[in-house]
């Protein structure tokens, strides 16, 4: 998978730029605040429908513009392929793959995958359970179609079902509701446990090989998947899981209703992330917590490639200034098979060492 070309017009601090890109390696440099991580987050956008930073479209649109539009040419499955998104601030986006209108993001998915590591995932350790579950969800989403359908329903499923709550003690009546949407988020949870079940089975198994490395087969990296008590194997069918999350909502309806929220579902799964034993989040230091996240987007770079046979296109925003030389070699002694794109301040040692194209961005303008 590689990114030929990419233009965008009115995105983030981006007038009107276009830029050709390197097969292998592209070192993208330049002060703070100039565009390097805006260019990385429109590769991402166009590979998923969605941004790793903006929590609305609206945000990625120049000040003072209407519109912007995102545009790649890309080579995946020994195929060419035009991915072409038009962000607008008072209506729904609009998407085309080869010319052809795209009615959801996982059109898009279908194109290419990408893998984004920046500073704030070296502390996808230390963080809350949402940082975890945000990290499966964009990596299945990218992966497979029905997951990221089910996702979707899922989520919404999920804020009418907290609405009705909420009202329901000024509208006793919307209670009526509830049993239609307990059912259908049964059904679309069972497939998110589904595949978060098989993601974790291989993220644990890949991460603990790449920590063990780094740590020069000092620690042993353990990553198990939890999701509610009464799943008793998240690797059961789809059905047994459905049962078995029936049974769950069933017995908190009664609390449900008396705090008013939503409170059983694979909203609050995790990832439990151990090493030698002991919980990563709350007794590993900085350094281990860092090995394991970089064992974790590494692991998912492997995740790719085994189910696609392509490596995914990779990239690294500002990563390498944040760890020490062991952990910098060790990323770079492994990013090689696929398209990398790296971003860094300076125009260091790294064309040196990597070779491929360098882009100076300054001002929302790149040269190279």
């Amino acid at each position: 998978m590689q990114i030929l070309e990419l233009e965008l017009q009115n995105f983030r601090n981006y007038g009107s730029q276009r830029a050709a890109f390197d097969p292998n390696c592209n070192v993208i440099f330049g002060e703070n605040a100039q565009g390097k991580t805006n260019l990385l987050e429109a590769i991402v956008y166009l590979s998923c429908g969605k941004s790793p930073r903006a929590r609305t479209d609206r945000e990625m649109i120049g000040f003072d513009a209407a519109e912007a539009v995102l545009e790649s040419r890309a080579l995946s499955r020994d195929r060419e392929f035009r991915t072409r998104v038009e962000l607008y601030r008072g209506r729904r986006r609009k998407m085309w793959v080869n010319q052809v209108p795209a009615k959801n993001s996982a059109a898009l998915s279908q194109v290419y995958h990408t893998v984004f590591f920046c500073p704030d995932d070296l502390y996808l350790i230390r963080e809350g359970a949402a940082a975890r579950r945000r990290f499966m969800d964009t990596a299945l989403c990218q992966l497979r179609p029905r997951y990221a359908a089910a996702l979707a329903e899922y989520h919404r499923l999920y804020d009418h079902k907290t609405r009705i709550l909420r009202d329901s003690e000024e509208r006793p009546d919307l209670l009526e509701l509830l049993p239609d949407f307990n059912e259908r988020m049964v059904r679309f949870g069972a497939v998110l446990i589904h595949y978060r079940q098989q993601f974790a089975e291989a993220l644990a198994r890949y991460a603990a090989r790449h920590h063990r490395e780094c740590s020069g087969g000092k620690e042993q990296l353990e990553i198990a998947y939890q999701t509610v008590s009464s799943v008793t194997d998240p690797a059961a069918d789809i059905e047994v899981l459905t049962e078995q999350l029936r049974a769950h909502m069933e017995s908190h309806q009664a609390a449900e209703r008396a705090s008013r929220m939503c409170l059983s579902g694979p909203h609050k799964d995790d990832l439990i992330i151990t090493i030698d034993g002991r919980e990563a989040k709350s007794f590993s230091s900085q350094g281990q917590t860092r090995t394991a996240a970089l064992a974790m987007k590494l692991a998912e770079r492997e995740i790719y490639q085994n189910a696609t046979g392509e490596y995914p296109v990779l990239l690294l925003d500002d990563v390498l200034s944040e760890l020490d030389p062991r952990r910098q070699e060790f990323v770079l002694n492994r990013i090689a098979g696929g398209q990398v794109f790296i971003t860094c301040c300076e125009d260091d040692r790294l064309p040196v060492l990597l070779g491929g194209k360098v882009f100076h961005v300054k001002q929302g303008t790149i040269s190279g």
